[in-house]
């Protein structure tokens, strides 16, 4: 049994890309699942453009796991006894891929594979969600007041893991042909790793590889630029940089926001002299950067493909995604922010910590707008 898992924000763009992907594999099915308020979950089985169940089940806990766990995963393992074709999946709008293929990877009795996870996507639509500073709830994109994640995070977390990015861009929206292409090369220098399906023909089976995925997602990874050659026309540029010394924490708190302005996307680890034996992690989407006390500096785990995240000796590793960006003065703005000689002799003692990063704290300290 092959699956196909679709996630998007957009219950539109979600119904266009599984249609599609169905049509493109005949003898297949597809399974929309929708959580709307109260913790209600709606599940419709297709197959072509028949109706073969309708369902509605209410949850005691409305929430996004309980809707996978309770919901998804016996509709699935029902199916998969009879099913002949493939199982495309429609996860409920703003709930993450990762969610859903680890739990029918623990809990299915049968195996079955995951052939691709898709994002489907519409690209004119990309950049105003990531500069959205509202949440999901307020947002419209979920029923659940508690979920404080913006569109932004949602999305960046499903550009990580997915395997495919299908374009879906329904046509009760006008599009935007300007906004389209700025989507297109925003998607690829976010997910370089990441296949661009113009058309759900164009989505290949056997892309997916779950520790990868996994490995994309974890906090505190950065990832360097496509190794391929600068793409033309392409108004963004992704930043690499590593500093190899402790980073004082009131210099760096005065530099976050010029670091974070004008960055579509911040992200990497922190090695900061405040919380020395800690790895941490910045994360900057749109207008919010927080940062993640990790815990201790692994001692030895290996880089592997394009992550090339710092392991083993401390080392603070950004990558900043944006437009315009001046790798020079980015360079500077981070190598300032470094103990100096006497600092680093001094051993860092009496640092003031303003971000809250304490050794062995496990809460996230939230630095707010990055202007």
């Amino acid at each position: 049994m092959n699956l196909i898992v679709v996630s998007s924000l957009d219950a539109l763009c979600r119904q266009q890309a599984c249609e599609n992907l169905a049509a493109a594999r005949p003898g297949s099915l597809v399974v929309l699942h929708d959580l709307l308020e109260s913790g209600l979950v709606i599940r419709r089985v297709f197959s072509g453009r028949t109706l073969l169940e309708r369902e509605e089940t209410m949850l005691e806990h409305g929430c996004l796991s309980c809707a996978v766990r309770l919901d998804l995963v016996p509709s699935i393992e029902r199916l998969s006894k009879t099913a002949v074709g493939p199982i495309v999946i429609g996860l409920p709008p703003a709930v993450p891929a990762s969610a859903a293929v680890s739990a029918l990877r623990r809990a299915l009795s049968r195996p079955a594979a995951v052939d691709s996870v898709v994002l489907a996507c519409s690209p004119d639509a990309l950049e105003d969600h990531i500069w959205d500073a509202h949440t999901l709830f307020e947002s419209g994109f979920t029923p659940l007041p508690e979920d404080e994640r913006t569109p932004g995070e949602f999305l960046l977390g499903e550009l990580a893991f997915a395997d495919t990015v299908l374009l879906a861009e329904p046509d009760i929206v006008p599009p935007d042909p300007l906004g389209r292409e700025r989507g297109l090369h925003l998607i690829r220098e976010l997910a370089p790793h990441a296949e661009v399906a113009p058309d759900a023909a164009a989505v290949h089976g056997g892309l997916h590889r779950y520790t990868d995925a996994l490995s994309r997602t974890a906090p505190g990874n950065a990832f360097a630029p496509s190794p391929s050659p600068v793409r033309s026309g392409s108004p963004f540029a992704t930043v690499f940089l590593r500093v190899e010394r402790p980073l004082h924490p009131r210099r760096f708190r005065q530099v976050l926001a010029t670091l974070a302005e004008g960055c579509c996307v911040l992200r990497g680890q922190l090695w900061m002299a405040s919380a020395p034996a800690c790895r941490i992690a910045i994360q900057g989407i749109g207008p919010r950067v927080w940062l993640e006390n990790l815990g201790p500096w692994p001692e030895d785990t290996p880089a592997s493909g394009e992550q090339l995240a710092a392991h083993g000796p401390a080392a603070t590793v950004i990558a900043a995604t944006g437009e315009g960006l001046d790798p020079a003065e980015f360079e500077g703005l981070l190598v300032s922010c470094q103990l100096t000689d006497e600092e680093l002799a001094a051993g860092g003692n009496g640092l003031h910590d303003p971000f809250g990063l304490f050794p062995l704290a496990e809460s996230t300290a939230q630095e707010g707008s990055a202007g």
